[in-house]
Parts: C-alpha cells; structure tokens; sequence
C-alpha cells in the first residue's frame, strides 16, 4: 500500500519548501495538492495557484511523485493546461501525475464568471476535457473541435517525459466517471460515496468503496482494459473515519481498504485550527511508525 500526503496550497514559499521536502524525506510515496482558485473554509485565506507550487516542488525533492488531487474544468482550458502539465512533468522528471476530476458546484466553479454548470453538462465538459488532454500531451500537434473545447493544430513539443504521457488518475463515483476512468486513466481516486460520508459504521464505508472498485472492475471489463494495472487512490478525510487518530487506527483504516482492492491512501498534512487539524503528535507517530507497517501491507 503506498501512501501519498496533501499538501494544501497555503503557505508563502519560504516556508512551504521545507513542507515539500519533509515529505519525501519522511518517506511519502507521493505528495498531492488541491487545485483550485479557493476552497471552502480557507476561501478567505492565503490560498496558491497549484502548478507553479508542483513546479517549485519538482525543483527541491527528487523522489517522490507529485499531483494534482484534483484538477477540473471549472477553470481550466485544455490546450493551456496541457502545457504546463508537460512542463510540470518535464521539470520533475517525469513525477508529475495529473489528478482530474468533472468539479463540482460552488467556491471556484464560477470564479470566472460563468453560470453555474448542471451536473450533466460537468460530466460531458469532463469527457471532452479529457479526451482533448489525452490527445494534446500523446502527440506532437492537434486539431479538435468538440461541443465545448477545441483546438487549432495545438503544438506539444518536446512532449511528456512519461510516455505516452503523464498518468491521469481519473476522480470517479458514478457510473459515467468510472466508465472514463476506465478509459483513459491510469488510475482511479474516490473519496468514498457522496451519499455516505457521515454517520456510518467502519464496515459500512469499507462495504461503499468495495462496491464503487465492483463496479470499476466491470468498467474497466466493459472498455477492454486490465483492472489490475490501474493504482486505487483513496483520498482520506471526507467521511466520519478517524484515521489520523493514532498509529493503530491508521493501521487499520489502510488495511481494510488495502483488503478492497485500493493501493494508495492520500492523507492530509496537519492544518491546526482547520478541518485538517489533526493533532500534530499523533500525525509525527503516524508518519515515523505507522508509515512503514502501511507499506508493507
């Protein structure tokens, strides 16, 4: 089981490249950030564009994979993006993952003035979104027109350092996300099921992720594709789980999603006085004693 850590986008450099740092030397497989314009309670906070935060982060760790969990279409144009995710990629060596998911309402989703989308028109942007990204970073110059993106003969030179290009780890809960991920991801993230995320049973959440990777499994049969070469990225934090407790409940939260099938647990970076306000102790014992008993599993 790998373990990432998100590193939220809210620090001065001065102070967040040792953060960046901290985390590959504590042993971290992979080190993600949210990429918005704001998010929820720090909307009104210090908050930092995500790719030149993963492009200064590519620069002082050497080892660790580095991402987005996740970029949307709520204000991101494709043929842009996909020039600085190759960039990104390029500058870290080829660590760059590319998290991606159709958004969702409120905070950044009409930043740039445009009214707010209906959960179907996400979901075909998404598509299409992706579709023009896969074909932007695989080859050397595009043309597309779609419905709602396009592109006029869009130059990717030199091209990814990952080849064909960078991993896309698709963020899916439904049946038309997971049918996408299946398609042209390399990886899928969930955060658990939308509809479950408080008051359940432990077993009640492990039951909602084994049946969100059943029915991965069988969009992956659907497109064609092997199941078992996907990673299973199971972003920590959303539900009433209490991971971060201790060592013990960390152990525990990764084994029983280890036992579904998913392969990486993302954790978020203590934010005191924050939702992300995990006690600071317990998180230092999680890293330095449950880290390596999670790896191993």
């Amino acid at each position: 089981m790998r373990v990432g850590v998100v590193i939220l986008p809210i620090y001065r450099w001065t102070e967040a490249a040792a953060r960046w740092r901290d985390a590959e030397q504590a042993g971290f497989d992979a080190a993600w950030t949210y990429d918005h314009l704001s998010w929820r309670s720090f909307r009104d906070e210090p908050w930092f564009g995500s790719v030149p935060t993963l492009t200064a982060a590519a620069a002082v760790t050497s080892r660790i994979r580095l991402g987005t969990l996740v970029s949307s279409p709520n204000f991101r144009e494709p043929v842009t993006f996909a020039k600085d995710v190759m960039t990104v990629d390029d500058v870290s060596g080829g660590r760059f993952t590319l998290g991606i998911g159709a958004g969702g309402t409120g905070f950044d989703a009409t930043a740039l003035g445009q009214e707010p989308w209906t959960p179907q028109e996400r979901q075909d942007r998404f598509e299409e979104f992706l579709e023009l990204a896969d074909l932007l970073l695989t080859q050397p110059d595009t043309t597309f027109r779609g419905r709602y993106y396009a592109a006029d003969e869009a130059r990717m030179i030199p091209g990814c350092v990952q080849r064909p290009r960078v991993p896309f780890a698709v963020a899916a809960t439904g049946p038309r996300g997971l049918r996408l991920a299946a398609r042209l991801g390399q990886a899928w993230v969930t955060f658990g099921d939308p509809k479950q995320l408080e008051g359940r049973t432990e077993a009640e959440y492990t039951a909602a992720i084994r049946d969100q990777a059943r029915r991965f499994d069988e969009a992956c049969a659907a497109e064609g594709r092997d199941p078992s070469g996907f990673g299973r990225i199971l972003l920590n934090g959303s539900t009433g789980e209490r991971a971060l407790d201790s060592v013990d409940a960390f152990v525990d939260y990764a084994g029983r999603y280890a036992a579904v099938g998913m392969t990486e647990i993302a954790v978020h970076l203590p934010v005191p006085g924050t939702v992300f306000g995990t006690d600071e102790a317990a998180f230092e014992r999680i890293v330095t004693e449950g880290l390596p008993q999670v790896r191993a599993l």
